[in-house]
């Protein structure tokens, strides 16, 4: 009887937590507790990453949050991974642009081939290595650290960088980059700087994605996702931008489209809760 009743009390306190706008897809494995970087390649599985102090490697995950396969990243050194992103072919960048103090030399994107062809345990790797022109100490003035990043996405030949803001004080101000897609060496190129919101607590910048057909780039906060359409690719910030509100502030920290409405998104487990698998369609939410 008491069993009966901690099962009952079990099932309802977990249909009563509230996440907002987002859908549980599934639990990560607690192995994946920083997981940072995320991809789809195939329906039902996704490619992550973890962050810094973690291991060189990507993990294939279906959704009922299963690990199917590990990839050992040869030549590949996680001092900071932040994101993942593809480009048509299939292959995946691997963005090693954690700089949470606006110290770092040795920014680096590391390009694998497609994950999921590759028949053993391990996976080449070829370095996009780069730095910010307009970074001129390491680390500058707290009101400047403009240089920490941890959003990346593919267009035409390019990677394009958004920076998350570690001022003191906040100014809400990202830098966009980009830099071509091929190994070498490359100082970015500053595309535009945009401002989306002045509330740290929600306006620094965790990941980004770009739509299947191009016309919609998403970046993810700790709570709210800003929309970007009728943009040039000049300055993608001269469009419209749309402001949602997903109603829970989480430490979601990864993003990605599966086709071109609906979302993946997932967070680190923080506090006790957390390391989730969501997803949202964008036909269905609620904006401001």
């Amino acid at each position: 009887m008491i069993r009966t009743f901690l099962l009952l009390l079990f099932i309802t306190i977990t249909s009563c937590t509230n996440y907002g706008q987002l859908k549980v897809v599934a639990d990560l494995p607690g192995s994946l507790k920083e997981n940072s970087g995320m991809v789809s390649l195939k329906d039902s599985t996704v490619w992550i990453v973890e962050d810094g102090g973690n291991k060189d490697e990507l993990y294939k995950i279906n959704f009922k949050g299963e690990i199917l396969k590990t990839l050992e990243v040869k030549n590949g050194d996680n001092d900071d991974w932040e994101d993942l992103t593809k480009d048509s072919l299939g292959n995946v960048y691997i963005a090693d642009i954690g700089n949470n103090n606006n110290t770092r030399k040795n920014l680096t994107i590391y390009k694998v081939p497609n994950p999921e062809i590759e028949p053993g345990d391990k996976i080449d790797a070829e370095k996009i290595e780069l730095k910010y022109p307009e970074q001129k100490e390491f680390p500058p003035k707290k009101d400047k650290r403009f240089f920490d990043a941890e959003a990346l996405f593919h267009y035409n030949n390019k990677l394009f960088i958004v920076t998350k803001n570690r001022s003191n004080p906040f100014t809400g101000s990202a830098y966009v980059y980009s830099v071509p897609d091929e190994k070498g060496e490359y100082e970015a190129t500053l595309v535009a700087e945009i401002n989306l919101c002045s509330d740290w607590e929600t306006c620094q910048i965790t990941g980004m994605d770009i739509s299947p057909s191009g016309k919609k780039v998403i970046a993810l906060s700790y709570g709210k996702l800003f929309i970007f359409t009728d943009f040039t690719w000049d300055d993608f910030s001269n469009g419209k931008i749309e402001e949602i509100d997903l109603g829970i502030r989480i430490q979601l920290e990864s993003i990605c489209f599966i086709n071109e409405y609906t979302l993946l998104l997932s967070d680190e487990r923080s506090h006790g809760t957390g390391n989730n698998l969501y997803s949202l369609d964008l036909r269905k939410v609620k904006t401001n």
